[in-house]
């Protein structure tokens, strides 16, 4: 069990839960709030959306033991707000519910919508609804009620769109990432994941192992990772992420430690990005193999905050073995004095292999036929 504590709809309250219980059944469940209803349970129909620290989330596929310290909102704790209440009455008159199953996700994503970008045109609401589906309205009346509700409305400030903790809001993050201290390796703490990897390079150890204590060419064959500052022993640099109009760049200081007799070595750090924070520790050893070389790899991890919905095991596994592969080649290429042979930017185009990837062995899990 982990014990959690963390905000619902204003309210602190701390609770033991399992760490496989997403957020989505600890509402319900515990805490009773079932207005956050549960379709997919994928996170791709929207209907358990829920505000976590200000922004919509699914939670269904949030880990509630990664949502630890967070302000969580649900359509209950709106009864009282202003703008959900020319929202709730907009849907009213423009007919925007049937069966109203996935009317609580859709009014906390118009909500913010509304209140994050003020007065939106059809074209904008429509895209900014499209991870939330309904199959009984056709959308019309759903876009139609959130335009007219964002008629004349302009963009209100973060610390509105936090709502219920707008009086403690912290002022908007800038656009560089703020640095986070030095996690120890404790810090990663109940409900942390461990993921092992091992690559290989065409270079004997006595060559590779130099190259992986030079921090800045190891940042360049790296696809998104940029190394601010390197003492030989504190680190500092961030981590960018971008897949079309979302971009996260988690900022962070480490501590990297090397063996040089046994050829391993440690790094512990922690980094954030907005709302999200990310503790990590990596090990890894270079040993011969053949005429080359093996690196062994184990990522234990914990993120939480928003971000935490991506952090599933098969998802991170796949990206794990996609940079990991990119790295190795740029690696490669380096040793013999060439420039990266692949990307060195972590792309849309990167992230959606390692998507169809997961979805395509989850599909071959269920078409295979098992041995009786």
């Amino acid at each position: 069990m982990n014990a959690i504590t963390l905000t619902v709809n204003g309210q602190r309250l701390s609770r033991q839960v399992e760490p496989r219980t997403h957020l989505a059944d600890f509402l319900r469940e515990e805490l009773n709030l079932t207005g956050t209803h549960l379709g997919c349970e994928q996170g791709v129909c929207g209907a358990c959306t829920v505000l976590i620290d200000g922004k919509p989330q699914r939670s269904c596929i949030a880990s509630a033991a990664a949502c630890d310290g967070a302000d969580i909102r649900t359509i209950e704790g709106f009864d009282g707000d202003a703008l959900m209440g020319e929202l709730r009455e907009a849907f009213s008159v423009h007919h925007a519910l049937q069966c109203g199953f996935c009317t609580p996700g859709m009014l906390i994503s118009s909500r913010d919508i509304v209140s994050r970008l003020g007065e939106s045109s059809e074209r904008t609401v429509r895209e900014e609804l499209s991870g939330n589906l309904c199959r009984c309205t056709g959308y019309v009346g759903i876009v139609n009620a959130v335009c007219a509700v964002s008629s004349g409305k302009a963009p209100a400030g973060q610390a509105e769109a936090v709502g219920i903790a707008a009086a403690t809001a912290p002022a908007p993050v800038a656009a560089a990432a703020p640095k986070a201290a030095p996690a120890p390796a404790a810090s990663i703490g109940a409900g942390g994941s461990e993921i092992r990897q091992s690559l290989t390079v065409d270079a004997a150890p006595e060559v590779v192992w130099p190259a992986l204590k030079d921090i800045h060419l190891i940042a360049r064959c790296l696809p998104g990772a940029e190394v601010t500052a390197f003492d030989g022993e504190k680190l500092e640099g961030r981590m960018v992420v971008t897949f079309g109009p979302i971009k996260a760049a988690f900022g962070g200081d480490a501590t990297v430690t090397f063996d040089d007799a046994a050829r391993t070595g440690l790094v512990v750090g922690s980094g954030r990005d907005g709302g999200s924070r990310a503790h990590g520790e990596i090990t890894f050893a270079l040993k011969p193999a053949g005429t080359g070389s093996a690196i062994d790899l184990a990522l234990r991890y914990r993120i939480s905050g928003p971000l935490a919905q991506f952090s599933r095991g098969a998802l991170v596994q796949n990206l794990v073995s996609h940079l990991t592969g990119v790295f190795a080649a740029n690696l490669a290429a380096a040793l013999k004095g060439e420039a990266p042979t692949t990307q060195t930017s972590l792309s849309a185009l990167g992230i959606v292999k390692v998507v169809l990837a997961t979805w395509f062995k989850r599909m071959k899990t269920w078409v295979e036929p098992h041995p009786k």
